[in-house]
């Protein structure tokens, strides 16, 4: 699932008329970016939500077959946030546990799509073996100047929050959300349908149970938040 229902306010006046995941980089809109990577990486069908001029997400990326995908869209009336747009579309995608959802307004052309079976496939290996089913898998980077406080902790192999890791002398650092992970579907079962949700709510209660895991994006990856940050990138060579 690619996430694609902000508004994109900080991007103003270009999200005026413009959806942010429309924006473009070196002559590709960003959308296109992550779709060419599922595609490279043998993924089949995509869900992309939408809310702020999602007619023109549908318009642009049709049914997908333009990049070897099937693409069906999840509309939001008014955005759900994170998790409430997750949930809204768990009917569309039909996941049998696991599903990879990603950020429609970040930019990271590396990203390590091909990897996300094999990670997949050991959870459903773990949960095979007995272990707990893991909720969740995250990725995350290293802090960028505008968010240096970082979101949450690693300390291998799970993710937890600062709260429950506060006394905890072996995790020192910090580290940002990539706005990509791997969720199982059961992560939003106490999302009430067409309700707005964050996810980062839900994923600190997951941690607090250790169900949550993680590990550092080793690929370039920007939030493409502002005008100029978006200039920058279109100035790089």
């Amino acid at each position: 699932m690619i996430l694609a229902a902000g508004r994109g306010e900080r991007m103003r006046p270009l999200t005026d008329t413009v959806p942010k995941p429309l924006l473009e980089i070196h002559g590709k809109s960003l959308l296109s970016y992550h779709l060419n990577g599922l595609a490279k990486a043998g993924f089949k069908k995509v869900v992309i939500n939408h809310a702020w001029l999602g007619h023109c997400i549908e318009e642009q990326i049709q049914d997908g077959s333009s990049f070897g995908l099937s693409v069906q869209y999840s509309a939001e009336e008014v955005a759900l946030e994170t998790a409430g747009g997750i949930a809204q579309a768990l009917h569309i995608m039909q996941p049998q546990d696991y599903f990879l959802v990603i950020n429609g307004d970040t930019f990271m052309p590396l990203f390590p799509f091909d990897q996300i079976t094999n990670i997949v496939d050991r959870l459903r290996e773990d949960i095979a073996e007995g272990l707990p089913t893991l909720l969740a898998h995250l990725f995350l980077v290293p802090n960028p100047p505008h968010h240096p406080q970082g979101d949450f902790y690693l300390n291998p192999p799970f993710v937890f929050s600062d709260d429950q890791l506060a006394n905890n002398a072996l995790s020192q650092q910090r580290y940002t959300f990539s706005g990509a992970g791997i969720y199982h579907r059961s992560l939003f079962s106490q999302i009430t349908p067409l309700s707005k949700a964050a996810l980062a709510p839900i994923l600190r209660k997951a941690m607090g149970s250790l169900l949550v895991e993680g590990e550092i994006l080793r690929c370039a990856w920007h939030d493409v938040g502002t005008p100029d940050r978006l200039l920058a990138l279109n100035q790089q060579r």
